[in-house]
This record gives structure tokens, sequence and C-alpha cells, in this order.
């Protein structure tokens, strides 16, 4: 489409770029039916894997511990962020031309991205509970009480929403002097570099946001520290920490590294990077953590594993809840 009917000057200081080109498909395109098949497969998969683990925490009441409700929220969320993603994704491999509205391009990097700091704020709270369970056990049940739980809960929602709302009304006010974004999903950095003028105000709230998100990082390195020099001391911490600790530190590790990866290649990427492994690096968070998490929790804590076999494998009758 030319660029005079895509991009025209307004009085009021807002966009006409109507719609958006994704370009990311464009050089994979030969391989497009084998893509497809994979993620017809991969994506209803993953999504049966969260709903496994989120009907049976909420279906059993042994399972309505701090623990397994944040394990819970973590499937809700994954299931929430590939929302964003694959549907689209899946149409736009059957289709000729891959193009989003500027309001679905905003609807999706909402959702993306709101899950992506979601998960994050959730492996924090994670980190917080493992070290107040094994290093002040006592104190346990007192400080991780019911309600504590539903306000670490409600913020890692309303955190990430209030972040991201405030950096797409940033991004709404830019005029733009493109519509192609190179990549397989519409990302906020993306969309801010095709913007005619500075950016100045965008790239420090989103630097402010990249900060306070390593922020997280830093209270996690420091429950870990004293969760290691406490599980060090007796052969049942050890076991505790392995049971419990390994699982997240897995998710935290698979998790950080895809954030980093997004997030650092759309600022300073080179495009001398192979279009597939660009297309890898952007699909990485919403491709691997949604199908490990549910895999290494329901796998390796033995309470979820048990119940998820009653589940599929053992009659109803008799079985506590």
């Amino acid at each position: 489409m030319p660029t005079e009917i895509m991009v025209q000057p307004l009085l009021e200081n807002q966009t006409s770029v109507l719609i958006f080109t994704l370009s990311g498909l464009n050089e994979t395109m030969e391989n497009r039916y084998v893509f497809f098949s994979f993620t017809a497969l991969f994506y209803p998969l993953m999504v049966f894997c969260n709903v496994t683990i989120i009907f049976t925490i909420i279906s059993y009441k042994k399972l309505h511990e701090p623990m397994y409700v944040f394990i819970c929220n973590l499937c809700i969320n994954a299931i929430y962020g590939t929302a964003g993603f694959y549907p689209k994704f899946m149409y736009d491999l059957l289709s000729e031309e891959h193009v989003i509205s500027y309001t679905g391009c905003m609807i999706q990097i909402f959702v993306i991205y709101s899950s992506a700091l979601c998960e994050v704020s959730t492996l924090t709270v994670m980190a917080y509970d493992r070290y107040v369970a094994i290093c002040r056990p006592l104190e346990y049940h007192s400080i991780m009480t019911n309600q504590r739980v539903l306000q670490w809960i409600l913020f890692c929602w309303l955190a990430p929403i209030f972040s991201i709302t405030v950096l797409i009304v940033l991004t709404s006010r830019l005029i733009l002097c493109g519509s192609t974004i190179e990549k397989l999903y519409c990302e906020i950095w993306a969309v801010a570099k095709l913007s005619c003028f500075s950016t100045t105000l965008n790239n420090v709230f989103g630097y402010s946001v990249i900060l306070v998100y390593c922020g997280h990082g830093v209270l996690i390195y420091f429950s870990y520290v004293q969760l290691i020099k406490n599980c060090l001391k007796s052969i049942e911490g050890r076991h505790k920490f392995i049971q419990t600790c390994v699982p997240h530190l897995l998710s935290l590790i698979n998790v950080t590294v895809a954030f980093l990866f997004d997030v650092l290649y759309s600022r300073y990427g080179s495009k001398n990077v192979p279009q597939g492994v660009r297309n890898f690096m952007a699909m990485e968070f919403l491709l691997i953590p949604p199908i490990l998490n549910p895999l290494i929790y329901g796998l390796n804590l033995t309470t979820v594993r048990q119940q998820v076999i009653h589940l599929f494998f053992k009659k109803k009758v008799g079985i506590s809840k």
C-alpha cells in the first residue's frame, strides 16, 4: 500500500496508520505448512497441559496452598499470553498477506507484554514464598495468609497491566512514518521505531519499566542466597530445595533469558542475523515457558503429580477434595 495512503499528517497528533504489515514470515513461507502443522499440534497441547494443572490445583483442597496458587497463576497467565500470539500466527501462516489493524496491534502488544511482565512478577513472588517456607517455616502461615496471597496475585497482574497501558498510551501519541514491523507479531519497540519524531518519553518510561523488573531479579537473587545458605545446613533442607526450588529456578532462568533476548534484540539487534534465528528469538518466551512450566511443576512436585494421575487414571470415588 502506498506510503501516502498509509501515513497522512494529522493536526491532532494522532497516527493515521490503519494497518501494519508483519514481515517476520516473509523468508520462511515455503515451509509455512510445516510450521502450521507443528503449531496446530503444539498450541492445543500447551493449553491442555496448563488447563490440567489449573483444574487439578483448583479441584483439590490439599493444593490450596500459596505455592500451588502461584503455580496456578503461572498457568493462567500462559494461556492468556499465548492467546495473543498463536491464533494470529496460525492465520498468518495460511494467509498470503500478513497484516494487522492498528487496534489489533495495540491489543496484541498489551496481551503479550503484560503476560511477560506478569510471569516475571509471579516468579518473584514465588521466590519470596520459598524463602519464607524454608528459612522462616514457623512464621510461614502468619506471613503467607490468604489475604497476603491475594494481594500478591493482584500485584502480579495490576503492575504489568498499568505499565503496558502507559506504554501503549505513549505510543499512540506518535506520528508514524512507516507501517512495516519486522517481527512475527506487534511489539512496542518496533512500533516506536516507526515514529517520525523523537521517542524520548517512550524510551525513558520503557527503560524505567525494565529497571523495575530487573529489581525483581535482585529480590530473587537475595532470596536464593538465603535459601541456599539455609538448605546446606541439613539433608532435609537440601531435599526441600531440590523438590520445590529447582523447578522454580528452571522456569526463572528460561523466562529471563527469553525475555532479555527479545527486549535486547528489539532494541539493538542486527538485521544481518538470519530471519529464522530472529523469529526463534522473538518467539522463545511464547514457545518454551508456557509448555515447560506445567510440565516441570506437574512432573516434579509429588503432590501435583499424584493428583494429576488420580485425575486421569483413578476413579474419583474416595479421592479427598
